[in-house]
């Protein structure tokens, strides 16, 4: 059964995502055989290291969203679990959530936002687990962001392109009808793009509309893409470290921001 399989390789590190293609199954197989023989903890150092890895879509689209919220004047914070928290901490205000531990109604305190934003991040289930936009389980690898938008009582925004983000909620119905696994996570306003950093732009492009200012001018997508990269970020859709987001090259988003400057009437 080469879908079973295929998951076995998933299990070990070998592959980044479940695939029924019968070459690349052969040669994760392969791989893993090949690994096991020579040193079985090389299986185990090989998962650790896809794990450690995040995606270039989503915490792109935050930081774009944090430096224009700081140029319009306000404090951001980028709320993350790890590997992302430690690889930008250093960058970014950050805030640290872990897997397993409820701290929001504590920060919720501390900070009381005036607005909460999700991008791309993974959103429960009605089974209160966490699935990726292919099905596959991936709550020992997600932090509860959930409950900030359960306890907040600020208006809260969501970005997703995939229907299993926080936000979804909104259209549990439609995406019924998908072979996807749904977050049920609901928010005020849901902002859906076909990649979740062009949605933060977009939201950024109708700020520059109401402010009369142009905030994308000075964004600098190669250079935040090339940073997240060397940091250890991988394309969601390859799962390879490429300096793309979601299978799209940075001169794609380019033109997408170059449209959006011209719609918010800057070009």
């Amino acid at each position: 059964d080469y879908l079973k399989c295929s998951i076995r390789a998933l299990e070990l590190g070998i592959v980044s995502e479940v695939t029924e293609d019968d070459k690349v199954l052969d040669r994760s197989l392969q791989v893993a055989k090949h690994i096991s023989a020579v040193d079985p903890n090389l299986v185990k150092k090989t998962k650790q290291a896809i794990n450690q890895s995040f995606e270039t879509d989503g915490p792109l689209g935050a930081i774009a969203l944090y430096k224009c919220i700081k140029e319009l004047g306000g404090e951001a914070f980028i709320v993350c679990d790890e590997p992302l928290f430690t690889a930008i901490n250093d960058k970014f205000n950050t805030i640290k959530i872990e897997h397993g531990k409820d701290s929001s109604e504590a920060l919720l305190r501390k900070y009381n936002p005036s607005l909460l934003i999700s991008i791309e991040r993974p959103g429960k289930n009605q089974d209160s687990r966490y699935y990726n936009m292919r099905g596959i389980d991936i709550t020992e690898k997600c932090a509860d962001f959930d409950v900030f938008f359960e306890n907040a009582s600020c208006p809260k925004i969501s970005i997703g392109d995939g229907g299993n983000e926080i936000g979804m909620g909104n259209v549990e119905l439609n995406l019924s009808f998908l072979k996807i696994k749904p977050s049920t996570t609901e928010c005020d306003e849901l902002l859906v793009a076909d990649v979740s950093n062009w949605g933060a732009h977009g939201l950024i492009a109708m700020l520059s509309t109401l402010q009369n200012k142009d905030y994308l001018a000075a964004w600098e997508n190669d250079k935040t893409l090339h940073m997240l990269s060397e940091l250890g970020a991988v394309d969601g859709v390859s799962g390879k470290r490429t300096q793309t987001e979601d299978g799209f090259t940075s001169k794609e988003t380019k033109i997408v921001i170059n449209n959006l400057r011209k719609l918010s009437g800057f070009r």
